[in-house]
């Protein structure tokens, strides 16, 4: 993963945002938080980690009356740790909470609770069993990310969706031994694995996982496999050229002018084509009046020279 580049402009579409959220994962966050206002579900939303605001953006879109919204990142503030301090250093540099909050106040008229610190403060600000959908994206260190997991199961309600970020990233590895290390001993029941990430619960997968693959399977935009591992259902999907779902563009957006049309051809026709000079009358005379001989020689001439 390389740095994603900030801007200090306003964006005008989810698009602009810098961030890595790739259009599988926009198309799943869109239809679990979907699936789970169609069920009537109510619950508040946490994401650790926010960056520049890509996912939170979308998340706060799904935000329905009465739910709060919670953001934790530790933007320009002290890691806990020389690890995590230099972590951020290397691939977080350019993250501000200016940068945060302008992105996101380009998409939404008021700003989700906002945590400007560690996640591992998290359970002390976030009371237990309160949200439907947590998104852990902070640090990729193994010691983190453990208990941002574990704070994710205190925090969702018993039917609620947990994200976690890079699980299988090759420079991630402490997010896998993490990640895996819930499935096998922390009863955490994956539902599906997309390139980037894990969508796992702690309630029953089944009813979840079903539906899900019967949306997945009508679908020609994404490559799909079901597995088995350690006695869990891994439905695995990927994209093939998906397009990000559609989402409402920013406060700030301005439409591209649309091109020119090419002015069409205009066709000539014969009329407008340059009539054939009639022959002359003395030129008319002279051809009635030479010899057969004499005409089918000129004729001959004529043809070989065209």
């Amino acid at each position: 993963m390389t740095n994603a580049q900030a801007t200090d402009t306003h964006p005008g579409e989810l698009a602009d945002v810098p961030g890595w959220f790739p259009p599988l994962d926009q198309m799943l966050f869109t239809w679990f938080l979907e699936r789970q206002q169609k069920q009537g579900m109510s619950g508040d939303l946490l994401e650790l980690g926010v960056y520049m605001g890509k996912s939170a953006i979308l998340l706060g879109h799904h935000l329905q009356d009465g739910e709060t919204f919670t953001v934790c990142d530790l933007f320009e503030g002290d890691a806990p740790d020389e690890a995590n301090k230099a972590e951020s250093t290397k691939s977080y540099a350019t993250l501000t909470q200016q940068a945060f909050e302008r992105n996101y106040l380009s998409f939404h008229d008021t700003l989700p609770t906002v945590i400007a610190a560690p996640s591992s403060v998290v359970a002390e600000k976030v009371a237990p069993d309160t949200c439907r959908f947590v998104h852990v994206d902070a640090s990729h260190l193994y010691e983190h990310v453990y208990g941002d997991i574990g704070a994710a199961h205190d925090i969702l309600m018993p039917e609620g969706i947990v994200v976690l970020d890079d699980f299988r990233s090759e420079h991630t590895p402490g997010v896998s031994v993490a990640a895996w290390e819930a499935v096998l001993n922390r009863g955490l029941r994956p539902v599906c694995l997309s390139t980037q990430k894990l969508y796992g619960t702690w309630g029953d997968p089944e009813p979840v996982q079903e539906e899900l693959l019967d949306m997945l399977r009508q679908r020609t935009d994404v490559g799909l496999s079901v597995q088995e591992a350690a006695g869990h259902r891994l439905v695995r999907a990927r994209s093939r050229g998906m397009k990000p779902p559609p989402f409402p563009p920013s406060r700030h957006y301005v439409a591209p002018v649309p091109a020119s049309a090419p002015a069409a051809p205009v066709a000539e026709s014969r009329a407008a084509r340059p009539a054939r000079p009639a022959p002359s009358r003395a030129r008319r005379l002279a051809k009635d009046l030479l010899p057969p001989v004499v005409a089918r020689a000129v004729r001959r001439a004529r043809a070989q020279r065209s």
